[in-house]
């Protein structure tokens, strides 16, 4: 997800709200479309690389220049490799409008039966309900990379990164150099999932490369932190330096009021790292008042509990990073796992001669408390299997699988395809799983492969820059237990929190259970006799078997999955869930 750019040149593309009123729906593929497709770019050659944003540019670099060394034994173009425990359930290949090769597909988001697709062109909107049988709900053509996007409410956020002649979905690509060129945030109502319409745009300065969403302090307002970088001094709103935020106010009870309220310098003493005008990814944990940026030559820590004005606790470099890329916390959110998208994510990069500690994440964790936390380094993950120098592979967008007692994440790798690894042991981290397919080309590099791949809900859903939207399913003693938690709504860089186990039971308990306070697990445990969870406290029951009755009245949360209670079930005054599961007695939770 990065973007390189020549001195003097920008992204191109844009549009001005002035055509809100005029978006054109059209039948594609069965579903409503938003827009025309701009046509002028093709994906075969090095400028339109260029154009594309990103660093996908680096595409056009040597084999000399990327060290890519000759093809090593690999799966066979669209071939599938992958370990026993990882198995590709579906495979919805990209249509309509966004069929062609140039239509890149990028980030995603999830709400109830929905999840939601980003692409250079626009955005898809799937009907995940069956996920083994994923349909289009609906397809908005509006174009303008990377339409990296992300749900909240009725309200969907995609970030412009492209120069445009204007903010409208019919926009053409246009000089970042004329002063009326737009690029920043748009926003669609998605109360009809069929017919998205497009209600907001606010420009940002350098555009919006990546975006985050950060719930206001109860105070009715959403925030939106916007990430942009390679200002140049040729560009009219996009001037160096540019070692800041835009961060968007979006009053919940009037959208269409979203404007601009601060840009706060995170660099204010010294210009970042190398490189580092700006930053190209952060992921905030709204809950614990925290943010980990990747900034191009920096990973940095914020507190953000000032939502109009975070405060940069640490700042660390890294002599085998070439470009830091995106964050995540661990839940207890006392480690950060920062990516390195080295060569742009568009060149060959998992081969021995690029070695394990480039194009790889981080792990750092976090020590210290207060306004004196700060990020300790402790070791290096990369996917261990060397790739072929057609198929461009390097760390890219994952997500953490909400295993009890460990942490667990699953990660995106272009055409290195989809890792299952373990990061409980912040210095030696190890992979439990893969699924990959072959090079899209045995001949030439097809910019292609995972973009973000994401667990949601006891699914992981990648989206693939050119086969579409993959789902799996990954079946492990590690992880299956992580199918007791379920969100409503899941946009990943809006990091959300989930139990932590304090105690995993996972042999046989005679006598009862009484769970005084924090967090009991029960995975595949066995309970002979009644549980009794006192408030404040909280449960949760995969594969268990529980031989009586649970009283849960004023608990914390329950969550009971997947699992036998042979007795009744009270949780009045709890987050209480009860899903795949017998009950033999009466249920009593809030609805």
């Amino acid at each position: 997800m990065f973007r390189q750019t020549s001195p003097g040149v920008r992204r191109v593309g844009a549009v001005s709200l002035a055509a809100a009123t005029a978006v054109l729906f059209t039948a594609v593929a069965g579903a409503p479309a938003v827009g025309a497709v701009d046509t002028s770019e093709t994906v075969d050659n090095c400028e339109s690389l260029r154009e594309a944003g990103d660093n996908f540019a680096e595409l056009c670099l040597s084999a000399d220049e990327t060290g890519t060394p000759a093809a090593y034994v690999a799966p066979g173009v669209d071939e599938i490799a992958s370990t026993p425990n990882l198995k590709q359930i579906a495979n919805l290949p990209k249509s309509g409008a966004f069929a062609r090769e140039a239509s890149y597909n990028t980030d995603m988001a999830f709400q109830g039966d929905y999840a939601f697709v980003g692409n250079y062109d626009g955005f898809t909107i799937y009907d995940v309900s069956k996920p083994s049988a994923p349909q289009v709900t609906s397809q908005v053509v509006c174009p303008g990379s990377q339409n990296d996007l992300s749900v909240f409410g009725n309200l969907v956020f995609l970030s412009v990164d492209s120069s445009r002649n204007d903010d409208s979905c019919n926009s053409t690509s246009q000089s970042a150099n004329i002063k009326t060129s737009w690029e920043g945030v748009r926003i669609f109502d998605v109360t009809d999932k069929a017919s998205p319409t497009y209600i907001k745009a606010i420009e940002t300065d350098c555009g919006s490369h990546t975006h985050t969403l950060v719930p206001g302090k109860n105070d009715g307002n959403l925030y939106v932190y916007v990430q942009s970088y390679s200002p140049s001094n040729n560009a009219a709103d996009c001037k160096p330096p540019h070692d800041k935020l835009s961060i968007i106010k979006v009053p919940l009870a009037n959208p269409t009021a979203a404007a601009v309220v601060a840009t706060p310098n995170l660099f204010p003493d010294t210009l970042g790292a190398n490189s580092t005008s700006g930053c190209h990814d952060v992921t905030v944990y709204p809950e614990l008042d925290l943010a980990a940026g990747a900034c191009m030559g920096d990973g940095i820590l914020m507190d953000i509990s000032d939502r109009e004005n975070p405060v940069v606790l640490s700042r660390v470099r890294d002599a085998n990073f070439a470009f830091w890329h995106s964050a995540t916390f661990n839940n207890a959110g006392t480690k950060v796992v920062f990516t390195d998208e080295l060569g742009g994510g568009s060149s060959a990069t998992c081969n021995a001669t690029i070695g394990p500690k480039r194009g790889a994440d981080a792990i750092f964790d976090i020590v210290g408390s207060g306004a004196n936390r700060s990020l300790e380094f402790k070791s290096y993950f990369k996917i261990p299997r060397e790739n072929t120098s057609t198929e461009n592979c390097v760390a890219h967008n994952g997500s953490l699988i909400p295993a009890m007692g460990r942490d667990i994440m699953v990660q995106a790798w272009y055409q290195g395809g989809i890792s299952v690894w373990d990061f409980t042991d912040s210095a030696n981290p190890q992979e439990i799983a893969y699924w990959e397919r072959g090079p899209i080309s045995a001949s030439r590099l097809v910019l292609g492969g995972a973009w973000s791949t994401y667990y949601h809900n006891g699914y992981i859903y990648s989206s693939d820059i050119q086969k579409g939207l993959d789902v799996l399913k990954l079946t492990d003693p590690r992880t299956d237990n992580a199918r007791a938690i379920a969100f409503g709504e899941l946009n990943v860089q809006s990091q959300p929190s989930y139990p932590s186990c304090t105690e995993v039971i996972t042999e046989r308990r005679n006598g009862g259970l009484t769970v005084k306070s924090g967090v009991v697990c029960l995975d595949g445990a066995t309970v002979n006799g009644g549980v009794n969870v006192a408030p404040g406290a909280s449960l949760i029951a995969f594969n268990a078997k529980i031989n009586g009755g649970v009283k849960a009245n004023g608990a914390s949360v329950v969550s009971v999955v997947e699992s036998q209670v042979n007795g009744g079930l009270t949780a009045l005054g709890a987050k209480a869930s009860v899903r795949d599961s017998k009950v033999n007695g009466s249920v009593k939770i809030d609805s």
